[in-house]
């Protein structure tokens, strides 16, 4: 038995994880789940002919993972539906890994092959109809599991219920800041459901796996899709990368600490350790200096003075682990606008020859025009201090009659204010004179004085 995509086993396909958009049989099937297991091992002989290898790993809902013994020898493959030995009746679960990686994994997690429980049978077609009725049933026991608890006053949020593949017990999976009395809850739960009761107890972590959703990078959560156990993190890993300290941005949707944060600490461990203390002092010419930040990968340590923390000037390692020597055996260092030199530099700085970067890089040739421009316009109507600038020639001449004229009119203006340069301009040939000179000219009368009377 397999799902309906029809391609549990191959590991070339993948129907993506438990979405509204992956494999409408997730639960069933070999490729669509986050604990699929790609056997390695399958196209290698095994050199222990002799030695008997029967057993097997059978993965159920959420994250729950057993390993069986096939005592009758069953042909199974990874997405086989089975019926294996549980306490009470039995259950029903999908087939994740077949072989010797099977053997490599007990030993790993110390699981002991005489502990283990048996297979009674690869799954028929009424077993598994009952194991989908009851899988569609669990939405509608948890909506009214959580109703009764919250009738009770409990402090706890029921997360996820899972049947038993033959519906002989339930186990619900809850979230509690503390101890939960719930031995009332567990007498309405026998009471309403008919069947066996069990309570299991998980963390926040566990239960964003189980619920699912959309980290901060774009991409659905690690511990929902491909993370199979939670390390701890702690704020350590944060410091040792330079990040801040937000509880905000280093939070997931879980409210405790990324899982992500571990994965680069490695290769900021390894590149630190050639690093100078970040506590250094260097005792400069000036005072005495404090290192302020680091760039890791870039090799680069920020130091101040304590009398100005505002300038930070940039340093390379090698050179502070020279001065931090020098230091110790009593030679002060020179100033730090000496020690980040730019030919110390190990890197040179990137230039944008293009202007990639540069938003706007497309209006830059319409601000020149428009400030040349005002440029011109402001030379034109230019005071005393450039009265002695020549004016730009005239691309178009009038006529000749009106050309004399109009410079015999500019030489009289001219000569009677010789403090105000002539600055017109001409359209369809025609002169334009310029009112504002004329009204801000000292020596012009103005409108409100009374003209002399010319009998006097």
């Amino acid at each position: 038995m397999s799902c309906g995509c029809k391609t549990s086993g191959d590991s070339a396909h993948n129907c993506s994880t438990k979405s509204s958009d992956g494999c409408a049989s997730v639960d069933t099937c070999g490729n669509s789940y986050k604990l699929s297991v790609f056997d390695w091992l399958s196209g290698i002989e095994n050199p222990a002919t002799n030695r008997d290898n029967g057993f097997v790993e059978v993965r159920f809902k959420n994250d729950r993972k057993a390993f069986f013994r096939n005592p009758e020898r069953y042909p199974l493959h990874i997405g086989s539906i089975v019926t294996v030995e549980s306490s009470p009746g039995h259950d029903i679960g999908v087939v994740s890994l077949t072989g010797e990686l099977v053997r490599i994994q007990m030993k790993k997690k110390r699981c002991s092959e005489d502990q283990t429980l048996k297979i009674y049978r690869i799954s028929n077609q009424k077993d598994v109809d009952t194991w989908k009725s009851l899988r569609e049933k669990e939405e509608a026991v948890k909506r009214q599991a959580r109703s009764l608890a919250l009738s009770l006053g409990l402090d706890m949020k029921i997360t996820d219920v899972e049947y038993q593949g033959d519906g002989s017990k339930i186990t619900f999976y809850y979230i509690a800041d503390s101890r939960v009395d719930f031995r009332q809850l567990i007498k309405d739960y026998a009471q309403a459901f008919k069947t066996k009761i069990d309570m299991k107890q998980i963390g926040f972590r566990q239960e964003a796996a189980k619920v699912g959703g959309l980290g901060s990078c774009g991409r659905e959560l690690c511990c929902s899709t491909w993370l199979t156990d939670f390390r701890s993190v702690n704020t350590n890993a944060a410091r040792y990368q330079q990040l801040s300290i937000n509880p905000q941005k280093l939070a997931g949707q879980c409210g405790k600490l990324k899982c992500c944060l571990n994965y680069e600490l490695d290769s900021y461990l390894d590149a630190l350790k050639s690093f100078p203390p970040t506590n250094s002092v260097l005792q400069t010419e000036k005072g005495r200096a404090f290192c302020i930040k680091i760039d890791v990968f870039k090799q680069r340590m920020w130091f101040a003075y304590a009398d100005s923390p505002v300038a930070w000037y940039d340093i390379d390692t090698k050179t502070v682990s020279r001065e931090i020597y020098n230091n110790k055996n009593g030679k002060v260092s020179p100033p730090l606008e000496e020690l980040s030199h730019p030919g110390l530099l190990t890197t040179k700085p990137s230039v944008d020859l293009i202007q990639e970067n540069s938003v706007d890089r497309f209006e830059k040739k319409g601000r020149n025009r428009k400030s040349a421009n005002r440029n011109n316009g402001n030379s034109n109507k230019s005071g005393d201090g450039r009265r002695n600038q020549k004016r730009p020639e005239r691309t178009e001449q009038p006529a000749k009659n009106t050309n004399t004229h109009q410079e015999k009119s500019e030489n009289t203006n001219r000569n009677a204010r010789n403090d105000q340069p002539a600055a017109k301009k001409q359209q369809n040939g025609k002169p334009q004179k310029n009112f504002q000179k004329k009204k801000n000219d000292p020596n012009k009368p103005r409108r409100n004085t009374p003209k002399p009377n010319q009998n006097e």
